[in-house]
């Protein structure tokens, strides 16, 4: 393996640096990155039936801890792990001050859109003054209706969203769309793309002035393994 891509070795002479990795797709897309980056976890990271939640990297001074998609940035922005890798999704869902987003990894390639029944009659949103909109990123969705002057009403659900125009919980819904093979599947259709998205590496801005030298090199790392 690339040498170049390596820290030097300070196993015991300091804290090991915490790595947030979403569980899921994204976390099996990342780990030929991690490979390139001599970051790869224990076997068992990869595991969704371990109950373990935080890994040894061959590397020996980064740590990874394996959480929701969402909370990576939490755990960033509130510095319980350094470094993450998250959607651009939740960056624009939560604007954590805390973060800053210094690499667009390139994988994990999706879009936020907004979605209603195949049946609905086509409107332009821009008249209406109020809609009823089910999701997961209410800031999201309420900002991309603000735009357009409209009030949306918004039913938050972290799941199973596309349930809810059929059974009138809600006129649309605003949800992330890989293949819309999902949406298809319950007779909705995309009607607007708010938002496309990869994944990105994310960095704790206090740990990036406090320890230069070392989330430099982290970042220098993973800038190499994605060239």
């Amino acid at each position: 393996m690339d040498q170049a891509l390596h820290a030097p070795a300070l196993i015991g002479t300091v804290e090991p640096l915490v790595l947030a990795l979403p569980k899921g797709r994204i976390l099996k897309e990342l780990a030929p990155v991690l490979a390139r980056a001599g970051l790869t976890p224990s076997p068992d990271c990869a595991d969704e039936d371990s109950r373990r939640l935080r890994f040894e990297t061959e590397d020996g001074t980064v740590d990874v801890i394996r959480v929701r998609s969402f909370d990576v940035a939490t755990f960033v922005a509130h510095g319980a792990a350094q470094l993450g890798v998250c959607g651009g999704d939740v960056l624009m869902e939560f604007d954590y001050q805390e973060l800053y987003a210094p690499l667009d990894l390139g994988i994990g390639a999706c879009r936020v859109s907004v979605a209603a029944p195949v049946d609905a009659p086509a409107q332009d949103p821009s008249r209406w003054s109020r809609i009823a909109v089910a999701t997961k990123y209410p800031n999201i969705a309420r900002r991309h209706y603000a735009a357009r002057g409209v009030q949306a009403e918004v039913v938050h659900l972290n799941g199973a969203m596309e349930l809810a125009p059929s059974l009138g919980l809600a006129h649309v819904i605003v949800d992330l769309v890989a293949t819309g093979a999902t949406l298809r599947a319950n007779g909705l259709r995309e009607t607007e793309v708010t938002a496309e998205v990869t994944s990105r590496l994310i960095v704790n801005r206090t740990a990036l002035k406090t320890m230069p030298g070392r989330m430099g090199a982290m970042l220098a790392r993973f800038r190499a393994a994605i060239a």
